[in-house]
């Protein structure tokens, strides 16, 4: 018999409508994006991709989801940096002795264009998970509220293992 890896994957999924602040920034996966505006409305950064692999991982780990751990109601958490929600959450995983091994995520959007600012991103969401995340744009196609430029959704899958011993 071998000592295989037990290894679970977790589903995230998060989605912010534009905000009507036409200051408030632009933030996917721990990137500003600058000249595009306005971002996401939320209470924290309304980062939708690091919410989506945040959510994933917590999921992967049994942990509930991202509103349990930062939820919107918190004061403590207006404006909050999601790259640091993300490496907490991945802090709890491990302390739990789930070690993550990478994220996946499908950003739907048709703007702000991803594709020059994707390494930025995964070297962003893979330096708090600690391991590789990938990052893809997917385009509405006009498709419903996604399809009418109303917000930005990601989907995001991440897989963790844990050794037996």
């Amino acid at each position: 018999m071998t000592d295989a890896p037990e290894i679970r994957i977790g589903q995230g999924f998060d989605i912010h409508p534009f905000s009507v602040d036409p200051a408030r920034p632009m933030i996917l996966g721990g990137v500003t994006f600058e000249g595009f505006g306005p971002g996401l409305a939320g209470h924290s950064d309304a980062d939708v991709v690091a919410h989506a692999v945040t959510d994933a991982l917590l999921g992967a780990a049994g942990l509930g989801d991202i509103g349990s751990h930062f939820p919107d109601t918190d004061p403590d958490l207006e404006g909050a940096d999601s790259i640091e929600l993300l490496r907490k959450a991945a802090a709890s995983v491990r302390a739990l002795g789930w070690e993550p091994q990478n994220a996946d995520c499908s950003v739907v959007l048709d703007a702000p264009k991803l594709a020059e600012r994707r390494g930025d991103m995964e070297a962003r969401l893979s330096d708090a998970l600690g391991a590789p995340v990938t990052v893809k744009g997917k385009r509405p196609e006009g498709i419903g509220s996604l399809g009418r430029h109303e917000g930005i959704a990601c989907w995001a899958v991440a897989l963790v293992s844990q050794a037996h011993g």
